[in-house]
């Protein structure tokens, strides 16, 4: 994958803070879609909150005063990316009404293996045995969290593996396509491919006019758009708001270090996506759950720790 510009040096605080920001507000973001997945469709929802996120950019660009501007400089590698995350979001919004938010999170936190594969394969990035281990041990806490071959495993939950590629291609493209992109151009873009999607779905629905029993066993993906009240605004005002910071955070994480390093501290989710299950729709993880996330907070601990070296900020 060579063609464009080369990324930048690494800046592995900023990225660090940028990633553990991202996954605190995704998790909170997935937690609150989960709640209003019975009562609004998801092709109103992306289409709504990114016209609404689209002047919140365009008045947060105004502010940072962002060099480069907003008019990207790979416009078809941008959109490709964006094309990407929407299917992410698809598929991990997909297996929301199924299964139980920290279940989903585990399946899609496949992605960092993804993510250490395509940086290996497509943008010849080493990986050293320290970070593999450390990939590794989080993936271990990952099928403790699932328990494949129980009865407690659903096959629901290759869906958000599915999504889990995705992110990963859409993380490899950010680092070496659209480094030179601005984070606020990226994330335009992002939402223009949201809008796209959310009416050219809805268009498709309303052709297709699909059966009340189908609507109604699947109201998330099949359900018709809804009136918009004063609660159902207020929801998509507190989405929008959300899915500006968290994608102009990942653009900046994913820019600003290589990927299987981020891919590490992106673990983060599973433990807020716990928390926010918890407090928002009374979840409560069981055991094997809690001893996954600690296997996979000590993965992280490892990507970090660098013997016989001093300590950087």
């Amino acid at each position: 994958m060579a063609g464009t510009a080369a990324p930048g040096p690494d800046r592995l605080p900023l990225g660090v803070t940028m990633i553990v920001f991202a996954t605190l507000t995704m998790a909170l973001q997935d937690a609150v879609v989960k709640l209003v997945s019975t009562d609004l469709p998801l092709w109103q929802l992306f289409a709504l909150r990114s016209l609404i996120a689209i002047p919140l950019l365009l008045v947060l660009h105004r502010l940072a005063r962002e060099t480069g501007g907003l008019r990207p400089r790979a416009l078809g590698w941008g959109l490709l990316r964006g094309a990407l995350l929407v299917a992410m979001y698809i598929a991990f919004y997909a297996a929301l009404p199924l299964l139980d938010l920290s279940l989903v999170a585990a399946a899609y936190y496949t992605g960092p293996l993804f993510i250490t594969l395509f940086a290996a394969t497509l943008l010849g990035e080493g990986v050293g045995p320290r970070r593999i281990l450390a990939i590794a041990l989080g993936f271990a806490g990952v099928l403790v969290i699932l328990k494949p071959g129980t009865e407690s495993f659903s096959w629901a939950m290759i869906i958000p593996i599915a999504s889990a590629v995705f992110y990963a291609l859409a993380a490899i493209l950010t680092r070496s396509k659209c480094a030179a992109e601005s984070a606020i151009s990226l994330s335009l873009m992002l939402n223009v491919c949201f809008i796209l999607c959310g009416f050219g779905v809805s268009l498709v629905l309303w052709i297709w006019q699909p059966g009340t029993e189908q609507q109604q066993a699947n109201p998330f993906l099949l359900g018709d758009w809804v009136t918009i009240d004063l609660k159902t605004g207020a929801v998509l005002a507190l989405l929008a708001v959300a899915n500006v910071a968290i994608h102009v955070a990942l653009a900046k994480a994913y820019q600003s270090a290589p990927p299987p390093v981020i891919a590490t501290f992106d673990y983060s989710y599973l433990i807020f996506a716990a928390v926010w299950g918890y407090l928002i729709l009374s979840e409560v993880p069981q055991t094997t759950t809690l001893i996954g996330m600690a296997v996979i907070a000590g993965a992280g601990m490892l990507a970090i720790w660098r013997p016989g070296r001093r300590a950087r900020s």
